[in-house]
């Protein structure tokens, strides 16, 4: 009998996009056959590198899709039918709900009877995402010194008459966890208060392991594991992804094929991941739960560290520090050194006397290692990190630590063991993956070959820009308004609030406003809310998921925010046909981090404003503009308020990595189209 032949990815593909209801789109096809390529072009040479085992070369490919494309289709059902192990990483939740409840489930009933096997898919988070159930049955360790109480006792002292926010989440928590069978966070409508969270997860770090808790059987984050063990599939965020980079101790299972969505956020997501902090609060949390454990020496040592790195940080002024002054440096070696001094003590002694005592000592070792980890990193003073103070005002201050670059990171420890999808609809900015792939350790696009054959540890790989089904050019219009001065440091510029007013009564409302700082926001929106009728959303003042679900459901709202608005935001149809940028989001010139990223490449003879400040702003303008044109029928203008993206030398950089809308500095034009667009949406509705 004749085994009948393996599918073509044109039938597969074809299956899946019935199955969820959508529409083939050449983008989505000339995708699907990128990623099949190259996850299926790992090839392995006959070269021993010392240990007997052979070197595996993978290939890697950068994929722009735009908004419409299809992307997530177009790289699993290639992943899927390779059938290796894949493991697929975003930066939001939205898309991993998408995956898991929405696109997975139908993809695998889809191509189930073409493949004749059923692909088994499972979701994966770091573990304060799930429910512990030590803490919930056993409470947190108490801190007397805190002035703390059990909170799951006082909530249940007066069962269903819980008064505070916090007492009735704890209730909600307890009779949720009876009920649920993931434990995640994620999975609990409505959510919780991150304080009410905190009583009921634990750290990686805190946890005290399976096989010593009491609950290990039933675990929620240990069962989520043993899934993603079993599953051919794997979604997962970030975060910990970075983790899993980082920390080395794996994470993840082991996978052939690794796809990261939402690829514009990796470099943040793992600089955050790499990221260290010390704070005089948390250094006496450390002192606090280290006490109970140690001897009065080793206690009293850490208590004086920890004041005295206190009083230092109470007259620390906000900035970068090149070099650590004098005084913080004995500071932080007398943390360092008396923390590690505890680390030993708490390890070598048991104190019967405390109650669960697995759970306090796992806890105040979290907490003194974190301290000794960062205070060392920063004492070691390596060149490849960046030192500065922060100020909060509810927090006070802050030293940070994180690398000057994660590109060397993300080259050593993502594409050697793996073939790498990386996708987003902002890709290549300025007209080319370049930014881009050199802020992920690639070498120049078209070089990489090259610098493959010289440097065998330089990934080769490949970009693509499949486009987008929109006609962004009879979609949407670019305004520039080149008239206005250029913006400085103030919130308030009164040309640019008056040019605002006219685009919002021309476009009835239907704008989504994004501002480069908070303060410009509030300016912009206390300011309409006086000269106009249209009601004004404000980010903060009310949950961000309530005010889109509001702003979608009214036309003739506007809202306004900053950065999470700018990526955060899908709202097709006639609610958002305005999308208004107040200037180039530039990082703050006092951003240590970015400051000091464009010192070094300057150091070394490159643009750094270029390779930093107007890389980082591009990559958020063209997220910023994706908001306007999310559907076919869309219609509408995005405005830039800041002449310079007109005239300074950079605005073609910018413009080129935006949407090809049609470009305009004709106020009027901008106005009569907005208009024009109202009336259209005002007849259908």
């Amino acid at each position: 009998m004749t085994p009948s032949p393996s599918p073509s990815l044109t039938d597969l593909l074809h299956a899946a996009v019935t199955a969820v209801g959508g529409a083939e789109r050449p983008g989505q096809v000339s995708m699907a056959q990128a990623v099949a390529e190259a996850i299926g072009a790992t090839r392995f040479i006959d070269q021993d590198d010392g240990g007997g085992e052979t070197k595996g070369e993978h290939a890697h490919l950068l994929v722009q899709a735009g908004t419409g494309t299809g992307k997530s289709l177009g790289y699993l059902v290639p992943a899927i039918a390779h059938g290796e192990r894949v493991v697929i990483a975003t930066a939001t939740l939205a898309l991993q709900r998408q995956l898991v409840e929405r696109d997975l489930p139908r993809t695998v009933d889809a191509l189930h009877p073409l493949l004749r096997r059923r692909p088994e898919f499972a979701m994966l988070k770091g573990r304060s995402n799930y429910l512990c159930l030590h803490r919930l049955h056993e409470g947190v360790p108490h801190e007397e010194e805190d002035g703390l109480f059990d909170p799951f006792e006082a909530a249940a002292s007066l069962p269903g008459q819980a008064t505070s926010k916090l007492g009735k989440d704890l209730l909600r928590l307890r009779d949720w966890a009876d009920e649920t069978e993931t434990g995640d966070r994620d999975d609990m409508t409505p959510g919780v208060s991150d304080r009410a969270w905190g009583q009921v997860s634990v750290s990686s770090r805190e946890c005290l392991g399976a096989s010593k808790c009491t609950y290990g059987a039933d675990c929620f984050a240990e069962a989520a594991r043993e899934r993603a063990k079993l599953s051919d599939v794997i979604v997962t965020n970030h975060a910990l992804l970075a983790i899993d980079a980082i920390e080395g101790a794996p994470v993840l299972p082991g996978h052939e094929v690794l796809i990261i969505d939402e690829a514009h956020e990796l470099v943040s997501r793992v600089t955050g991941a790499a990221t260290g902090e010390l704070t005089p609060g948390q250094v006496n949390r450390a002192v606090r739960r280290a006490a109970k454990l140690v001897n009065e020496k080793a206690a009293d040592a850490l208590q004086t560290a920890a004041e005295s790195f206190e009083r230092l940080m109470e007259l620390a002024l906000p900035g970068r520090l090149e070099e650590i002054p004098e005084d913080l440096g004995y500071a932080l070696m007398a943390l360092r050194d008396a923390s590690r001094t505890v680390i030993s003590a708490i390890g070598s002694t048991r104190d019967k006397s405390v109650q669960d005592e697995d759970a306090v000592r796992k806890q105040a070792l979290a907490s003194v290692e974190n301290v000794h980890a960062v205070a060392e990193r920063i004492v070691e003073g390596s060149e490849y990190d960046v030192v500065w103070c922060e100020r909060h005002d509810r927090f006070g201050a802050s030293l940070r630590v994180a690398p000057m670059s994660v590109s060397g990171l993300l080259r050593e420890k993502l594409f050697t063991e793996r073939s790498v999808v990386l996708t987003s609809a902002t890709l290549k900015l300025g007209g080319d993956f370049n930014g881009v792939g050199a802020s992920l350790g690639l070498a120049p696009e078209g070089m990489a070959e090259k610098a493959g054959a010289n440097d065998p540890t330089m990934p080769r790989w490949k970009g693509l820009d499949v486009g987008s089904p929109f006609d962004y050019r009879k979609q949407g219009i670019l305004y520039v308004a080149q008239h206005l001065a250029q913006p400085g440091r103030e919130a308030g510029r009164a040309d640019m609030l008056d040019e605002l007013t006219e685009l919002v009564q021309s476009a009835g409302g239907r704008t989504l406003g994004l501002f480069s700082s908070m303060r410009a926001a509030q300016t912009a929106a206390e300011e309409l809310r006086g000269r106009l009728d249209t009601p004004i959303l404000l980010q903060g003042e009310e949950t961000l998921g309530e005010l889109i679900r509001t702003f979608a459901a009214d036309p003739r709202t506007c809202l306004f925010g900053t950065l999470s608005l700018w990526q955060g935001v899908d709202v097709p149809g006639p609610s958002c046909q305005l999308v208004v940028m107040d200037r180039i989001p530039f990082p703050r010139p006092d951003d240590p981090l970015m400051s000091a990223r464009q010192k070094a490449v300057e150091e070394a003879g490159g643009n750094g404003f270029m390779a930093v400040a107007a890389t980082h702003a591009a990559l958020l303008m063209a997220q910023g503009a994706g908001r306007l044109v999310r559907a076919s029928g869309d219609r509408g203008v995005v405005a830039v308020l800041d002449p310079r993206l007109a005239k300074a030398r950079y605005g073609s950089f910018l413009r080129a990595s935006m949407p090809d809308f049609w470009y305009t500095t004709d106020r009027n034009q901008a106005r009569r189209s907005l208009a024009a667009i109202d009336a259209a949406a005002k007849a259908s509705e």
